[in-house]
């Protein structure tokens, strides 16, 4: 039986492949799809993650085949061989990735044989099968960290001890992405180590080809990218460490830190006097604004990764008491339930919220009324049921449509400064 969810918070596969090379710089990718798929992925991804547009190519800048009645027909190899000349020309990028939408993927063009042609002329074309039916943004994520351990990343010469790999946040459709990736790249850079995101600092290309010589994959999320941590492993011999979201706190961004430096045998003295540097800096902040809200119960509704990334600060660093929680994630593994149930119920100060599964807007708008809170954390779609509950509502989560985010972020030990200021300031 078909399933319509009301307001989604996402889009197609193809859309989550494209946040991801938009977002790593001097990459193009080429649709081979219908008018209209790559204004419409763009906008629906980027548009709607802090009015923030991927910078290099986006939107009806990006190549496309621009299939209609006569490829359908005849086919539309030939078309996007045209469209990737045409790219190789125009466009200065150091990869380009061939993307198809849902006609290419029902007609069966056969875009790996062409972009392998180009690939034989030493020229660095790469396929990625993305018909918009095969699931969602998010499986677009792991599609595309697929290629790039298809195609891309190298076997090292040596391994770098000091050098880890950072995933999990997924560019544009986490609208704080770019924020929360600079914030624990800082820290960690405190720890001695570099870090590829492949996403900040105009990382490019052959950082994702090096990335290979890691000394760990850090992955903060509860359930992305298992094949490609298993890839990593089997193949470039890379172990990882998952954390269950972007830490947010001293006690989460504490329990982050620690959890590398075990992974990584770091210096435990050097370990200890970063943490309680950070810390300080917090906790002096904290202690000037004691009792300025305390009495709020809250309510989330967010992704699993931000859901229990802000309940567990607001709970356990700031006292505030959950009332209820809405994971709007597709989960189809109950372990992963478990997983993030547990997660958020297993606070250290504070009774455990009701916890609940929802993507479709309805169900989570009917789940929410069913609670008592005077602030609700979620995205720009709650603003309604906000208004009708007459409750504080803070904008945490994808999709943000009212709101610019440039690089602010509520991760780590400085970002939770930044959301008990807009806590506050919003009220």
């Amino acid at each position: 039986m078909s399933y319509i969810i009301e307001n989604p918070r996402g889009t197609c596969v193809l859309g989550g492949v494209n946040n991801v090379l938009s977002a790593v710089t001097k990459v193009c990718p080429i649709y081979h799809s219908g008018p209209g798929c790559c204004m419409q992925t763009a906008a629906g991804e980027s548009g709607q993650a802090g009015l923030r547009a991927p910078y290099y190519l986006s939107n009806v800048s990006m190549p496309s085949s621009n299939m209609l009645e006569r490829e359908v027909v005849f086919g539309g190899e030939q078309k996007l061989r045209d469209e990737i000349d045409g790219a190789l020309e125009i466009i200065d990028a150091d990869a380009y990735f061939v993307l198809t939408g849902c006609t290419a993927g029902i007609i069966g063009d056969d875009i790996e044989a062409v972009t392998a042609d180009y690939r034989n002329c030493g020229l660095p074309v790469y396929p990625i099968t993305t018909p918009g039916f095969k699931g969602d943004s998010l499986l677009g994520y792991e599609i595309a960290f697929q290629a790039f351990t298809d195609f891309i990343v190298e076997i090292p010469n040596k391994r770098e001890g000091n050098l880890v790999n950072l995933w999990g946040v997924i560019p544009y459709h986490d609208p704080y992405w770019a924020g929360a990736l600079e914030e624990m790249t800082r820290i960690l850079g405190k720890l001695g180590l570099r870090v590829n995101t492949f996403f900040t600092e105009n990382q490019d290309i052959d950082v994702v080809r090096a990335s290979g010589a890691a000394a760990l994959n850090i992955i903060v999320s509860p359930y992305l990218l298992r094949k490609t941590a298993k890839n990593y492993e089997e193949k470039f011999g890379v172990p990882s460490l998952r954390f269950d979201g972007v830490p947010i706190g001293p006690t989460q961004t504490g329990e982050f830190v620690r959890g590398v430096a075990e992974a990584l045998k770091l210096d435990d003295d050097l370990v200890n006097r970063v943490l309680w540097e950070e810390s300080a800096y917090v906790y002096n902040y904290f202690e000037t604004i004691i009792g300025a809200f305390s009495w709020k119960r809250f309510a989330v509704a967010a992704d699993a990764g931000t859901a229990i990334g802000v309940t567990r600060f607001l709970a356990d660093d700031f006292s505030l008491t959950p009332s209820a929680v809405v994971v709007t994630d597709q989960i189809w593994d109950e372990s992963d339930k478990e997983r993030i149930t547990g997660r958020l119920t297993k606070l250290e100060y504070a009774r455990p919220p009701k916890i609940s599964f929802a993507s479709d807007h309805y169900e989570i708008r009917e789940e929410l009324k069913k609670h008592d809170f005077s602030l609700l954390l979620g995205s720009s779609l709650e603003d309604e049921v906000a208004r009708e509950l007459d409750v504080q509502l803070q904008r945490v989560a994808y999709p943000i449509s009212d709101v610019m985010v440039l690089n602010r972020s509520y991760a780590g030990f400085r970002g939770c400064l930044t959301l008990v200021e807009d806590l506050f300031s919003n009220l």
